[in-house]
């Protein structure tokens, strides 16, 4: 399950053209790399998380979703992650009795966060990190962005929206998923499925 950040400060254009852009192209790039037959599912999060799609071997579905996502206020990243442990659950679930049939076992989840990584809304990091943990489901983060970047806000302004490498790269740690940072689109771009889609059991 692909989660995007679709908070305001995802607007700033330190990461050409501009963050949700490369996360967006990012997203699209992962899910093409994907083979037909691996489920893939999207979750957007601002205040709030939601699944746009829950896990399906219809990339196409996915992609549009990408393609649909809308700014919003405020950020929750732990939001973000409960909300794709349920929709793994939910997954899961669909495919328990036919894994049991064949005599084997469901194949492994992970959660991969795009983020500027400043959680201001809802369950606080460290709680979902922790759920996810439990759950045997390791959460990829990708920070990306740069210090001291900023977006006008209209009536307030330039609002400094530094992305926050450290909170994101401390999800990974204790989820035992990885961290990855990038600064630029194409360092986005360059990230391969086969690094983020490939997941252990923790």
């Amino acid at each position: 399950v692909v989660a995007i950040d679709t908070s305001l400060s995802m607007d700033a254009t330190d990461v050409e053209p501009n963050r949700i852009e490369a996360a967006q192209d990012a997203a699209t790039d992962l899910v093409d790399g994907l083979s037909d037959n691996v489920r893939v599912g999207l979750i957007s999060f601002n205040g709030a998380a939601t699944i746009q799609v829950a896990p399906t071997t219809d990339h196409d579905e996915v992609r549009d979703a990408v393609d649909r996502l809308e700014l919003a206020e405020f950020t929750a990243i732990g939001e973000a992650i409960f909300a794709g442990l349920d929709a793994i659950q939910i997954a899961e679930a669909d495919q328990a009795d036919a894994a049991a049939e064949a005599g084997e076992d469901l194949p492994p989840s992970q959660l991969v966060v795009m983020s500027d990584g400043e959680t201001t809304s809802g369950r606080p990091d460290v709680e979902a990190a922790q759920a996810a943990f439990d759950a045997g489901v390791p959460v990829s983060t990708i920070a990306f962005g740069t210090q001291g970047a900023t977006i006008d806000i209209p009536g307030e302004g330039p609002v400094d929206v530094s992305v926050n490498e450290e909170a994101l790269e401390a999800i990974a740690d204790s989820t035992g998923g990885q961290f990855f940072s990038a600064t630029t689109g194409d360092e986005l771009v360059r990230l391969r499925p086969a690094e983020l889609l490939v997941p252990e059991r923790v």
